[in-house]
């Protein structure tokens, strides 16, 4: 699942994490991206303390045999963790899904972590570069889900999507209990205060939040680029 931050993304971790079947992983490549970068991330040196920060490791753990009992692997990455240094040939073995967030909201909440975001800390120039590699490696558009069309109507987009990975639907996905989870990466108290709060999706609140001055003119390039996947949303079954 290649996302961006503050798109809903921790919900659905929780949300697969409920299925008996699955294991999760919570961005597993961020202590590596920290590393690279530099970027004064909250608990940045805290991350790379407790986690791998050598992709060659993470990607052997990512591909390798899932636990007794388990079928399916989900991986919750935010796409600029997967820098252009990071060989790609493992990701062939993964089935990829995007999820994307309306650029205004996303923006708005971000920033309240990341005072002074840039366009690349949002995550969608790459999730277009590797939704169109994907694209144009495989013939097929991979499946697209907008969060707002997740909290509207959870079941219904989660069913769609099980559809298009052959998986079995599961009512387990659509609640879940508060609290942390083993899986979840030392950074959950500086991210997930909410989402470990919840007990489900949370309703879908439509608003038209301000922006800081300075953040006015990176809105524009990231409205183009959600719309660019936005063109390849999900459609919902019909009930």
């Amino acid at each position: 699942m290649w996302s961006g931050p503050r798109n809903v993304s921790t919900a659905l971790l929780r949300s697969f994490g409920s299925r008996h079947d699955t294991v999760v992983f919570d961005e597993p490549l961020y202590a590596h991206w920290l590393r690279e970068t530099g970027s004064p991330h909250p608990g940045a040196e805290e991350i790379q303390r407790l986690h791998e920060t050598d992709w060659r490791l993470v990607a052997q753990q990512l591909t390798g045999p899932l636990p007794d009992g388990k079928k399916v692997c989900y991986q919750k990455h935010m796409a600029h963790h997967l820098l252009p240094s990071i060989d790609r040939t493992w990701l062939d073995q993964m089935t990829h899904v995007f999820l994307i967030r309306e650029p205004r909201a996303m923006l708005a909440s971000l920033c309240r972590v990341l005072p002074r975001p840039g366009l690349f800390d949002t995550g969608l120039p790459q999730q277009v570069e590797l939704f169109d590699h994907i694209l144009s490696t495989t013939g097929t558009a991979p499946p697209v889900i907008d969060s707002e069309d997740l909290l509207r109507d959870p079941e219904s987009v989660l069913r769609a999507l099980c559809t298009r990975l052959e998986l079995e639907f599961d009512t387990s996905m659509l609640a879940w209990k508060a609290g942390p989870r083993d899986t979840d990466g030392c950074w959950s108290p500086y991210w997930y205060e909410t989402v470990l709060k919840s007990t489900g999706f949370q309703p879908y609140s439509q608003s038209t939040p301000s922006l800081p001055s300075s953040l006015e003119p990176m809105l524009e390039a990231c409205e183009e680029l959600y719309r660019t996947l936005h063109t390849h949303r999900l459609v919902m079954q019909e009930s």
